[in-house]
């Protein structure tokens, strides 16, 4: 199978993602779940995603659907790029196990079907957060715990977003 190929097997449905989890589980593997809308693939987001990674066996990615991004108001012109070339540019990273894509406000539903070992966000969300109407919340860290997983937030590298590489490219 070609190089192509291999990234497009990465992404999937969500009953896909399902069957593949249970194999995965079956061989004693750790799940790592994660989500966001990975406008423009940079180094923020690559040492995020590989620390995540390193928590566990296997790391599952959902990616925000165009409808999806544009609900959360990032901005006018936002995604930059389409759901499906976020998903296989995703799907190219090594360490990157599956995509799905979800089209919900939040990643709630999914992480309720897959069941994650591990759920991770970025540092500028609070893992000890209890109050769900906090700007810092992490959704799904309550039903996580409750089955016995493990809620982990990663240091967000300075200077890396998807919002501050914009700015810099419309002040050139």
């Amino acid at each position: 199978m070609d190089r192509v190929g291999n990234i497009k097997n990465k992404v999937v449905d969500h009953q896909t993602a399902v069957r593949r989890i249970n194999a995965w589980r079956l061989k004693g593997y750790k799940v790592v779940f994660t989500n966001g809308c990975f406008d423009i693939l940079h180094l923020g987001h690559v040492s995020y995603l590989s620390q995540a990674s390193s928590l566990g066996n296997k790391m599952i990615l959902a990616v925000n659907t165009d409808d999806s991004v544009r609900r959360l108001g990032k901005g006018e012109d936002r995604p930059l790029n389409d759901e499906v070339s976020r998903a296989l540019v995703l799907a190219g990273l090594g360490f990157v196990d599956l995509v799905v894509l979800f089209n919900e406000d939040t990643p709630l539903e999914i992480i309720d079907i897959f069941n994650p070992d591990i759920l991770v966000k970025g540092g500028d969300y609070n893992a000890d957060q209890t109050n769900k109407q906090a700007l810092d919340y992490i959704v799904g860290s309550d039903l996580v715990r409750k089955r016995g997983g493990k809620v982990v937030t990663i240091p967000l590298v300075d200077g890396f977003s998807t919002t501050s590489i914009l700015d810099k490219l419309k002040k050139t």
